[in-house]
Formats: structure tokens, sequence, C-alpha cells
């Protein structure tokens, strides 16, 4: 259980990254959700014990893990936002080279490991070429191969699926699922279907703070029956923005569909829709942004 309670974290220029952050996260998928800037990348560094926070308290089981970092770090896993490479050295000879790092001095014992997670990340046909010439998707998966080192219990991913394409998401994404269920494993990312498609828990995460936590099918019951949906000019949205509350929009043949929200139906055109993760995305960030106006 990795547990965070009033976790506070001001950077030097006065920015306060985080807020007062309060989490308990078991073992599984646990998606972070949330836009650029929410302080996603920066509670995760806190965790990952690359920046002590200004105030707080963060323990994974018996670890206190801002005053016990190094505890920590023997089991953690962690695939950061972006991780730079040796140019010419093979993926092979990398993990190797962090298996030693992580305290695998045995040779056997290496290779053994090297071996089964090159197998378990599909990257053994090209374990001999240099990183630095992987596609995108390949290096994500070479990033949670080296984050596999050593059978971490706490998995750390920052933005694992951003320039993906779809064929290389599904194949990453289905590659959490497989590793997120005997440990913990932590999805940071602004990509709604990757929270959908893999975590029965989530937060949303916005300004620093947690304003919205449980499992998706919870949250989306909360917005039964109160979504709902009309296809307008995109002269008309402004006029539509000033008298409902419209959490989202999108443009289909020249038109924009939008999404509103209300607890009944808010006027003439308007259908009911089923709402889904993104709605709950939106209408949170909404509600967030018209407190702070």
């Amino acid at each position: 259980m990795l547990s965070i309670k009033n976790l506070t974290h001001v950077y030097a220029n006065g920015t306060r990254a985080l807020d007062g952050v309060d989490l308990e996260i078991g073992t599984g998928m646990f998606g972070l959700l949330g836009p650029n800037g929410a302080g996603k990348s920066t509670l995760m560094r806190s965790i990952a014990t690359l920046q002590t926070p200004s105030s707080g308290e963060i323990r994974f089981g018996d670890i206190d893990v801002v005053a016990q970092p190094e505890q920590l770090r023997r089991t953690l896993g962690y695939l950061p936002q972006d991780f730079g490479v040796y140019p010419r050295v093979s993926a092979y000879d990398m993990l190797d080279h962090m298996a030693v790092l992580k305290g695998i001095a045995s040779a056997k014992e290496r290779k053994e490991t090297v071996e089964a997670l090159l197998q378990q990340v599909n990257l053994w046909d090209v374990r001999k070429k240099a990183v630095a010439g992987y596609s995108g998707g390949m290096r994500q998966r070479f990033g949670i191969a080296q984050a596999l080192i050593g059978q971490p219990k706490l998995i750390i991913v920052d933005e694992p699926t951003a320039g993906l394409d779809p064929e290389e998401r599904n194949r990453f994404l289905n590659l959490l699922a497989e590793i997120g269920e005997n440990v913990v494993v932590i999805l940071s990312t602004h990509i709604v279907e990757d929270v959908s498609d893999l975590c029965p828990r989530m937060a949303v995460l916005a300004g620093g703070k947690i304003l919205k936590e449980g499992a998706p099918s919870k949250l989306l019951d909360e917005l039964k029956g109160r979504v709902w949906t009309k296809t307008i000019e995109r002269t008309e949205l402004d006029a539509t923005r000033a008298k409902h509350e419209v959490i989202s929009t999108r443009l289909a043949a020249g038109r924009t569909v939008v999404h509103v929200l209300a607890d009944k139906k808010p006027g003439a055109g308007f259908e009911p829709v089923e709402g889904g993760l993104e709605d709950v995305y939106f209408s949170t960030l909404a509600a967030s942004r018209r407190v702070a106006a």
C-alpha cells in the first residue's frame, strides 16, 4: 500500500505544484489523470525519491519514503516521461549495465534477468540494436524492461503512451496490464483512454490538488442521466457556453458537438447521452476552473 498524506511542494519561484495531496493506492493499476501542468510529474518525482517535497508524508508499506529514500529505491521501478540512453549501446548491454547498478552482482543472474525481460517486452529480436535507434514504442517497452529490473513492488510510469501510434499504444498497455496484477503500478497520464482501458481505480489531479478519486464505474454513475448532447453551428458555441454548463466540444463534419451537464433536459434539440470517462474528466476540470474564477 502506498499512502500519501497532505503532500505539498512549492518550487523556489513560488509555484505550488502540489497542494495537500492525499491518496491511498493499493495493489494493481492506479490511474492519475490530469492536464499538462497539473502537478503529475512533480508527484511522480516525489514518490520516486527524485525530489523532496516541501511537506507531507509518503509511505510505502513500512518505508518512510521521504526519510528513507534508499530503501524505496530497492523496490522501485520508474519510467519517466523522458529518459536518455547511450547512443551506441545495445538494449542487451544497457539492461545488463542497469542490472549491475540495481545490485545484481552475479553474471548468471543478470543474464537470466536481462534475457527474461527482453522476452517479456518483445524486444528479443532487436536486443543487439542500439536503443537510440529504436522507434518510440520500442523505447517505451525498453523503458518498462529497465523499470522491472529487480522485481520491484512499486512501479511508476509517467505519460508512457504520449506520441505512440495506436498499435504500439495497445501493445504497451497490454504489457502494463500484465505487470500490474501483483504490484502497485501508478500510471500518470493526460490521455483518458489509457485510464479507462486499464485502471480499476483513478484520481483526477489539477492545480496540484486531487479533485476526484474512485473507481471509474462509480465516477460514471455520478453522471448518469446528467449528460446531454447537441450538434450546433460553430458560431453558436459562445452563446451555448453562456447558457449551459458545457463540459466538452468536438468538431464533426464542420459542425460542433457539445456535451452539457444538467440535471434535466437543458433545452430544445438536446438528447441524453451515456457519459464516458472523458465526461467525468472534463466536468471535473470545468468545475475546478469555475471555482478558481
